[in-house]
């Protein structure tokens, strides 16, 4: 069932956390940050953050419905999006991956579907300034994890060292890139006719960006990687319950 409110989102985040957690699966280290976010938009709508409050809390569940919908039907054995598929399926990765893989394909293909979908067509330029602030929360969210990362992967800084000027996608994926595309995303979708048409051209070329998070062009990257991830911590509710802190 969709969720109707912001609480019901987060009621809905902490059954998939659980689940995940009991499966003892990485799914539950995105839903996990998604559900930090979250909470942290809910107190902003309560402190009246943004310019139309109501209008926020309206795309926080549309926006967080379908990340939802596409757990549920991956659980059920139903295909969701090629970019959710393309998170979803990956077992093998690090952690700073899987939560890469959720960001990829909810902000570049989710958000720019639900902020078209929250405000119509003509709507949208009224829309940005609080566009734009759900991202800086998410971007302050991603940073504190990465400064949690290292608690679980103490080699993880040498990614960064060594893909330093690279541009593969993961140690040079950016919110605020990905923001932008999102915003530009979002009044293609809401000009477009068929929308389901423009929904899988997209979902094609945010698919193809999921790849390159999980294979680094760079062969170095790529052996830096499995060095890294050798040394990770692999157990999941270690991992979660430093990410939920």
């Amino acid at each position: 069932m969709k969720a109707q409110t912001i609480d019901q989102v987060i009621e809905q985040l902490d059954a998939i956390i659980l689940t995940e957690k009991q499966n003892n699966s990485a799914m539950a280290f995105f839903p996990i940050l998604y559900n930090r976010v979250t909470k942290r938009i809910k107190a902003g709508i309560e402190a009246e953050e943004f310019d139309d409050n109501a209008r926020m809390e309206k795309l926080d569940v549309i926006f967080a419905n379908r990340y939802i919908e596409a757990y549920q039907h991956y659980k059920a054995g139903n295909p969701p999006t090629e970019s959710w598929l393309n998170a979803f399926k990956v077992s093998e990765a690090l952690v700073m991956q899987h939560l890469l893989l959720g960001i990829n394909a909810h902000i570049n293909l989710d958000l720019g579907i639900a902020a078209a979908e929250t405000t119509g067509a003509h709507g949208l330029a009224d829309f940005e300034r609080d566009f734009n602030k759900i991202n800086e929360v998410l971007a302050a969210m991603v940073a504190d994890v990465k400064a949690a990362i290292g608690k679980v992967s103490p080699l993880f800084k040498l990614l960064e060292l060594v893909g330093k000027g690279k541009e593969d996608k993961l140690v040079s994926f950016s919110i605020n890139i990905a923001r932008d595309g999102a915003w530009l995303f979002a009044n293609e979708y809401a000009a477009a006719v068929k929308k389901e048409e423009a929904i899988a051209d997209r979902d094609q070329v945010i698919a193809a960006l999921a790849v390159k998070i999980v294979n680094p062009k760079s062969k170095l990257l790529q052996v830096v990687a499995k060095v890294v991830r050798f040394f990770e911590v692999k157990d999941v509710q270690r991992v979660a319950a430093i990410l939920e802190r």
